[in-house]
């Protein structure tokens, strides 16, 4: 399959849920993830995968007027160096009061909105097989290669009234604010969650190591290409709480794009929830907005196994922070 790969594309096997499985066991608790008491991955039940081979964009190609952007498609690439090179991202110490604000100001800094950063992982599939642990926080992460969106209609409201209840046990966040604190104020967030109101969650992803990335590279899903009837829902269930994310139904139409060789100069913005999209309402509203004009709601994302990548590569090192963004 190496052949097929060009200087302005490559492919690569994408696991999607099996579109063979009965659907309407997606929504009653038959198919979910676990996370354990930290918050780590703890297994799946009933999660049945098939795998599709993908051509993948070169997002770097598009320029000027063409280029990719997080308000539109769901994803974009700055060129922002790391404020603090020595800083360990091993430390929740220093990544929760360092880092979180750095990530806040890119964030607000691309959207005019104000960002409130609460919550990280970090992927490895080296750490990951080797059980490495973040000090002060849970396990290292594997990449995770299944095409997924990380909130739904349901959840990604329900995140944001979250965060303005005094933090859990294992919220990051807490470790930055005076005991019993709320991340968002409720008043805040009740405007945002109003009718005329806007909230969006978006992760700040970062490669962390001294390379650039080649093993498992991350790819998005261009939010424009995705429809209602691509959706199926699936639950999470936490220590404390049961979420919902999605999973994708596979789709010809679907338009996925990576950026090659990503250093860990260039953060990425991948938005995962945007109360403005298309498919976060409910009354039809945006139905009929320009499709050039119009925010994507989320954009599905995966690692995959590049094609024209030996697997002897360095391994990927990379962290993502999710924020909750208010617009005014």
């Amino acid at each position: 399959m190496a052949g097929t790969a060009t200087s302005s594309s490559t492919s690569g096997l994408f696991n999607y849920l099996d579109g063979t499985t009965e659907s309407s066991l997606y929504r009653n608790g038959k198919v979910f993830t676990r996370r354990d008491l930290d918050g780590s991955d703890g297994g799946t039940v009933g999660v049945a995968a098939k795998a599709f081979q993908v051509n993948v964009l070169d997002a770097r190609q598009f320029t000027g007027a063409n280029r990719k952007t997080c308000e539109h498609n769901g994803f974009e690439i700055l060129d922002a160096p790391l404020e603090d090179e020595s800083l360990d991202f091993f430390e929740n110490n220093q990544v929760v009061p360092r880092y979180y604000r750095e990530c806040e100001q890119l964030v607000a800094g691309a959207t005019g909105g104000q960002a409130f950063a609460f919550d990280h992982n970090l992927r490895s599939a080296q750490g990951k097989n080797a059980n490495m642990r973040i000090s002060g926080g849970q396990t290292v992460q594997g990449p995770a290669k299944m095409v997924h969106g990380d909130y739904t209609l349901f959840s990604a409201p329900q995140r944001l009234r979250d965060l303005t209840n005094p933090p859990k046990a294992n919220d990051t966040f807490r470790t930055a604010l005076p005991p019993g604190e709320p991340l968002i104020p409720s008043a805040m967030a009740e405007r945002a969650l109003a009718e005329g109101g806007r909230f969006a969650i978006i992760n700040v992803w970062r490669s962390i190591a001294e390379q650039p990335v080649e093993l498992n590279p991350l790819a998005m899903c261009d939010g424009q290409t995705v429809n209602p009837e691509d959706l199926v829902v699936f639950e999470i269930h936490y220590q404390d709480r049961i979420g919902e994310n999605y999973f994708a139904r596979h789709e010809d139409a679907h338009r996925f794009y990576y950026y090659p060789h990503i250093t860990r100069s260039e953060p990425m913005l991948l938005k995962q929830w945007d109360s403005l999209g298309a498919l976060a309402q409910t009354d039809g509203k945006a139905a009929d907005a320009s499709i050039d004009a119009s925010p994507c709601t989320f954009s599905f994302h995966s690692a995959f196994d590049d094609v024209a990548v030996h697997e002897d590569a360095p391994d990927r090192l990379s962290i993502e922070v999710r924020c909750l963004v208010i617009y005014p």
